[in-house]
C-alpha cells in the first residue's frame, strides 16, 4: 500500500511576519527580563585608588598610550575631567555562579530539546519513509 506523498503545511505571509515578530520579542524578553528582575549580573565593586596618576593605577606606558588613544585621561572623574579611566580601571565585576542554577538551567535546555526531538520523530521518519520509499 503505497502513502500519500508528504506535504509539509503552508504559512500566509501574513502568519510568518508575526511568528517573526513574536519570536524577536520572545527573543528580547528572554534577554532583557532578567536584567529587569535583578537576576543577571553579580554586580561590582569599586576599589578605592589613592593615587589616580596612571602608574598609581598599575598602568604601564603601553596601557596609558592605549587609554589615550582611546580619549581617557587618568585622575578622578569630575564635570571637567569626565573622560577618566580611573572609574573603568577600578571596577571589579563579580563572576560567581551558583552551580545549582547552572545545572537547572542546563537540565531545561536538555529537556528541551528532547521534547523537540521526540515530537518531531513522526515527521522525521514520515518524510524518510516517503523519500526513500521504506528502503533501509
Amino acid at each position: 500500500m503505497a502513502k500519500t506523498p508528504y506535504k509539509p503545511p503552508t504559512q500566509s505571509a501574513i502568519g510568518q511576519t508575526f511568528d517573526t515578530f513574536f519570536l524577536l520579542a520572545l527573543v528580547l524578553a528572554a534577554l532583557f527580563v532578567p536584567l529587569y528582575l535583578g537576576l543577571a549580573g553579580g554586580g561590582k565593586t569599586m576599589l578605592e585608588l589613592k593615587d589616580t596618576s596612571w602608574t598609581g593605577m598599575g598602568q604601564n606606558a603601553t596601557m596609558q598610550a592605549q587609554w589615550e588613544k582611546l580619549g581617557f585621561t587618568p585622575g578622578p572623574k569630575t564635570e571637567e575631567n569626565a573622560t577618566s579611566a580611573a572609574e573603568l580601571i577600578a571596577a571589579r565585576f563579580d563572576y560567581a555562579f551558583d552551580p545549582v542554577e547552572l545545572a537547572v538551567t542546563a537540565l531545561v535546555v536538555l529537556g528541551y530539546f528532547f521534547i523537540v526531538f521526540h515530537w518531531s520523530r513522526k515527521e522525521y521518519r514520515d518524510v524518510i519513509d516517503e523519500r526513500f520509499n521504506g528502503k533501509k
